[in-house]
């Protein structure tokens, strides 16, 4: 099965008419995104969604659920840049290529059905199944040293459920994202494994390839966890210091994360009209 793509243009907002009072800007009222001349620093979101968009191949098919703003957000600007070919299928909905502009912070947001098809969740489970998904994107409570992930809950605590993460071993790979990094999150051992991690002597096909948390980037080697790079002001130390367990680390020094450069910030946020990547306090 192929699905078309919608060639990633971005929101045009040369028809809305100019404020007649600028003045009347308030506190109440959003700020611009960007100024002339001028962009500010990528917000902690953004860098994750642009190191993420960088690990989708133009003409491949990606999934994900519910929690989805920063795989929708890397996947639309991977379309829009260097991915035109993606496609998207957005799991809550079932949207196929949804337009999001602008983006939403979840799948099931029934403004994805704004999109090029939907399929139902059986649909998207049985594809899934079939082995026709490049890229899973997936988050969870917790994951340990081997990527294994846990989405159905802590003695505590109940979670979202498994959905498609059983599945994942049917896909090419699956990229893990997580909006906390402690050692809550990363813990010596799951209490469930909903997503298979990495196993010795397995054939490990959808095991996790890349981790990105508010703190660092990760991949995996021998099947361990690696530290790659580190931002939002963390440095090695304070990574493992977060970390419920012995990180591998690169020969020399951990670089950081590269930022995006200004013109993939500027798509980003033409699309993120609503600032949902952008903190709170901004």
């Amino acid at each position: 099965m192929s699905f078309g793509n919608l060639g990633g243009k971005p929101v045009e907002r040369s028809d809305r008419a100019a404020d007649p009072n600028p003045a009347s800007a308030s506190a109440g009222q959003a700020l611009p995104l960007y100024a002339k001349g001028a962009l500010r620093p990528p917000a902690t979101l953004e860098l994750m969604a642009a190191r993420l968009a960088a690990e989708l191949r133009d003409g491949e098919t990606v999934v994900f659920g519910a929690v989805s703003l920063l795989p929708l957000a890397a996947a639309r600007l991977a379309q829009l840049t260097h991915a035109p070919g993606l496609t998207i299928l957005a799991g809550a909905s079932g949207a196929v290529n949804p337009e999001a502009a602008p983006l939403v912070p979840s799948s099931g947001d029934y403004s994805n059905l704004v999109a090029e098809a939907a399929l139902s969740f059986h649909e998207l489970l049985l594809l899934q199944a079939g082995g026709r998904y490049d890229v899973f994107f997936a988050g969870g409570m917790q994951v340990d040293a081997q990527g294994n992930a846990n989405l159905i809950g802590t003695p505590t605590v109940r979670g979202p459920g498994a959905a498609g993460g059983p599945l994942a071993t049917a896909v090419g790979r699956t990229l893990l994202y997580f909006t906390n990094h402690d050692r809550r999150t990363f813990v010596p051992r799951v209490d469930h494994v909903t997503l298979p991690g990495w196993s010795p002597g397995g054939d490990n096909r959808g095991a996790p390839r890349l981790v990105i948390t508010p703190l660092a980037v990760l991949d995996f080697a021998d099947g361990q966890m690696r530290l790659v790079s580190t931002h939002g002001g963390a440095d090695a130390a304070a990574v493992q210091a977060a970390t419920g367990f012995p990180l591998l680390l690169p020969p020399g020094a951990v670089p950081p994360t590269p930022v995006p450069s200004s013109d993939a910030l500027k798509l980003l946020r033409t699309i993120d009209e609503g600032g949902l990547l952008l903190p709170l306090d901004r």
